[in-house]
Protein backbone atom coordinates (compact mmCIF):
# COMPACT_ATOMS: atom_id res chain seq x y z
CA UNK A 1 0.00 0.00 0.00
CA UNK A 2 1.93 3.29 -1.27
CA UNK A 3 2.36 5.61 -3.65
CA UNK A 4 4.23 4.78 -6.39
CA UNK A 5 5.99 8.07 -7.68
CA UNK A 6 6.93 6.32 -11.19
CA UNK A 7 3.54 6.47 -12.17
CA UNK A 8 1.90 9.19 -13.40
CA UNK A 9 -0.90 10.97 -11.40
CA UNK A 10 -4.74 11.09 -13.07
CA UNK A 11 -7.15 13.99 -11.94
CA UNK A 12 -10.52 13.07 -12.10
CA UNK A 13 -13.55 14.97 -11.79
CA UNK A 14 -15.56 15.17 -8.24
CA UNK A 15 -19.11 16.36 -7.59
CA UNK A 16 -19.81 17.44 -4.11
CA UNK A 17 -22.97 16.72 -2.74
CA UNK A 18 -23.88 17.74 1.54
CA UNK A 19 -26.79 16.48 2.69
CA UNK A 20 -28.74 18.38 5.91
CA UNK A 21 -31.62 19.84 6.52
CA UNK A 22 -29.50 22.55 8.71
CA UNK A 23 -26.49 23.36 7.17
CA UNK A 24 -26.13 26.62 4.09
CA UNK A 25 -23.33 27.47 1.83
CA UNK A 26 -21.97 29.86 4.18
CA UNK A 27 -21.36 26.76 7.57
CA UNK A 28 -20.79 23.68 5.19
CA UNK A 29 -17.46 23.03 7.28
CA UNK A 30 -17.82 19.18 6.44
CA UNK A 31 -18.14 20.16 2.55
CA UNK A 32 -15.46 22.88 2.91
CA UNK A 33 -13.02 20.24 4.29
CA UNK A 34 -13.81 17.61 1.56
CA UNK A 35 -13.56 20.51 -1.00
CA UNK A 36 -9.93 21.72 0.56
CA UNK A 37 -8.58 17.91 0.20
CA UNK A 38 -10.11 17.17 -3.45
CA UNK A 39 -8.48 20.06 -4.69
CA UNK A 40 -4.93 19.50 -2.45
CA UNK A 41 -4.97 16.02 -4.16
CA UNK A 42 -4.88 17.74 -7.67
CA UNK A 43 -8.39 16.59 -8.49
CA UNK A 44 -11.02 18.97 -9.99
CA UNK A 45 -13.97 19.58 -7.99
CA UNK A 46 -16.49 20.12 -10.75
CA UNK A 47 -19.55 20.90 -8.65
CA UNK A 48 -20.68 21.19 -5.54
CA UNK A 49 -24.43 21.27 -4.11
CA UNK A 50 -26.50 21.18 -0.55
CA UNK A 51 -29.62 18.92 -0.61
CA UNK A 52 -32.16 18.31 2.32
CA UNK A 53 -32.67 14.99 3.98
CA UNK A 54 -35.08 13.82 0.94
CA UNK A 55 -34.11 10.54 -0.64
CA UNK A 56 -35.86 11.14 -3.41
CA UNK A 57 -34.68 14.14 -4.21
CA UNK A 58 -30.65 13.23 -3.29
CA UNK A 59 -31.16 10.37 -5.93
CA UNK A 60 -32.34 12.93 -8.53
CA UNK A 61 -29.36 14.74 -7.68
CA UNK A 62 -27.17 11.99 -7.82
CA UNK A 63 -28.65 10.83 -11.00
CA UNK A 64 -28.24 14.05 -12.75
CA UNK A 65 -24.55 13.41 -11.85
CA UNK A 66 -24.39 10.04 -12.13
CA UNK A 67 -25.15 11.22 -16.50
CA UNK A 68 -22.96 13.82 -16.60
CA UNK A 69 -20.00 12.61 -18.67
CA UNK A 70 -17.86 15.17 -17.34
CA UNK A 71 -18.00 13.77 -13.55
CA UNK A 72 -16.03 10.38 -12.32
CA UNK A 73 -17.02 10.29 -8.81
CA UNK A 74 -19.64 11.80 -6.82
CA UNK A 75 -18.94 11.87 -2.73
CA UNK A 76 -21.66 13.05 -0.04
CA UNK A 77 -21.24 14.24 2.95
CA UNK A 78 -24.08 13.87 5.77
CA UNK A 79 -27.08 11.89 6.38
CA UNK A 80 -26.09 8.53 6.98
CA UNK A 81 -26.71 8.43 10.29
CA UNK A 82 -29.69 6.27 12.33
CA UNK A 83 -32.54 9.08 12.96
CA UNK A 84 -35.70 9.06 10.69
CA UNK A 85 -33.96 11.81 8.67
CA UNK A 86 -31.14 10.45 7.82
CA UNK A 87 -31.45 8.96 4.06
CA UNK A 88 -28.35 8.92 1.78
CA UNK A 89 -27.64 5.39 2.10
CA UNK A 90 -31.52 4.60 0.75
CA UNK A 91 -30.82 7.55 -1.93
CA UNK A 92 -27.67 5.44 -2.95
CA UNK A 93 -29.97 2.48 -2.80
CA UNK A 94 -32.09 4.03 -5.56
CA UNK A 95 -29.53 4.39 -8.50
CA UNK A 96 -26.65 1.68 -7.45
CA UNK A 97 -25.73 -0.86 -9.53
CA UNK A 98 -23.23 -2.92 -7.03
CA UNK A 99 -22.22 -1.72 -3.69
CA UNK A 100 -18.71 -1.52 -2.44
CA UNK A 101 -19.00 -2.95 1.27
CA UNK A 102 -15.39 -3.29 2.27
CA UNK A 103 -15.91 0.99 1.99
CA UNK A 104 -18.20 1.03 4.81
CA UNK A 105 -16.47 -1.61 7.04
CA UNK A 106 -12.54 0.10 6.20
CA UNK A 107 -14.50 3.14 7.30
CA UNK A 108 -15.75 2.02 10.48
CA UNK A 109 -12.30 0.28 11.21
CA UNK A 110 -10.61 3.91 10.67
CA UNK A 111 -13.78 5.76 12.49
CA UNK A 112 -13.41 3.67 15.71
CA UNK A 113 -9.80 4.49 16.77
CA UNK A 114 -11.02 8.03 16.59
CA UNK A 115 -14.57 7.51 18.29
CA UNK A 116 -14.75 4.19 19.62
CA UNK A 117 -17.70 1.77 19.35
CA UNK A 118 -19.65 5.30 18.31
CA UNK A 119 -18.56 4.34 15.05
CA UNK A 120 -21.90 1.41 14.81
CA UNK A 121 -23.53 4.47 14.49
CA UNK A 122 -22.15 5.36 11.16
CA UNK A 123 -23.50 3.67 7.75
CA UNK A 124 -21.22 5.46 5.07
CA UNK A 125 -21.22 3.22 2.66
CA UNK A 126 -20.11 2.96 -1.29
CA UNK A 127 -21.79 2.01 -5.13
CA UNK A 128 -21.14 2.41 -8.51
CA UNK A 129 -23.80 3.43 -10.54
CA UNK A 130 -23.92 3.14 -14.62
CA UNK A 131 -19.39 4.25 -14.56
CA UNK A 132 -19.78 6.54 -11.66
CA UNK A 133 -18.14 5.75 -8.35
CA UNK A 134 -20.32 6.94 -4.89
CA UNK A 135 -18.93 7.48 -1.33
CA UNK A 136 -21.31 8.67 1.54
CA UNK A 137 -19.48 10.10 4.39
CA UNK A 138 -21.10 11.06 7.37
CA UNK A 139 -21.51 14.77 7.96
CA UNK A 140 -19.21 15.27 11.05
CA UNK A 141 -16.35 17.13 10.20
CA UNK A 142 -13.54 14.30 11.88
CA UNK A 143 -15.80 11.64 10.08
CA UNK A 144 -15.07 13.25 6.39
CA UNK A 145 -11.47 13.78 7.28
CA UNK A 146 -11.13 10.15 8.34
CA UNK A 147 -12.92 8.94 5.32
CA UNK A 148 -11.21 10.99 2.72
CA UNK A 149 -7.74 10.80 4.34
CA UNK A 150 -8.10 7.16 5.24
CA UNK A 151 -9.49 5.81 2.10
CA UNK A 152 -10.80 8.04 -0.49
CA UNK A 153 -7.16 9.85 -1.24
CA UNK A 154 -5.37 6.59 -1.97
CA UNK A 155 -8.04 4.95 -3.81
CA UNK A 156 -8.43 7.73 -5.70
CA UNK A 157 -4.76 8.17 -6.55
CA UNK A 158 -4.03 6.88 -10.07
CA UNK A 159 -0.45 5.83 -8.31
CA UNK A 160 -2.00 3.82 -5.42
CA UNK A 161 -0.41 0.25 -5.34
CA UNK A 162 -1.22 -2.72 -5.40
CA UNK A 163 -4.40 -1.09 -7.00
CA UNK A 164 -6.85 1.93 -6.95
CA UNK A 165 -10.65 2.87 -8.05
CA UNK A 166 -9.13 5.10 -10.92
CA UNK A 167 -7.23 2.25 -13.46
CA UNK A 168 -10.65 0.86 -13.25
CA UNK A 169 -12.96 3.85 -14.44
CA UNK A 170 -12.36 2.66 -17.54
CA UNK A 171 -14.14 -0.87 -17.01
CA UNK A 172 -17.02 0.46 -14.51
CA UNK A 173 -19.16 0.14 -17.59
CA UNK A 174 -18.14 -2.46 -19.07
CA UNK A 175 -21.14 -6.02 -19.88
Amino acid sequence: MAIDETRTFKPINIALLTVSDTRGPGDDTSGDILAERIKGAGHRLVVRAIEKDDASVIAGRLNNWIDDQAIDCIITTGGTGLTGRDVTPEALDRVKEKDIPGFGEIFRVISFKTIGTSTVQSRACAVVSRGTYIFALPGSNGAVKDGWDGILAEQLDSRNRPCNFVELMPRLREV
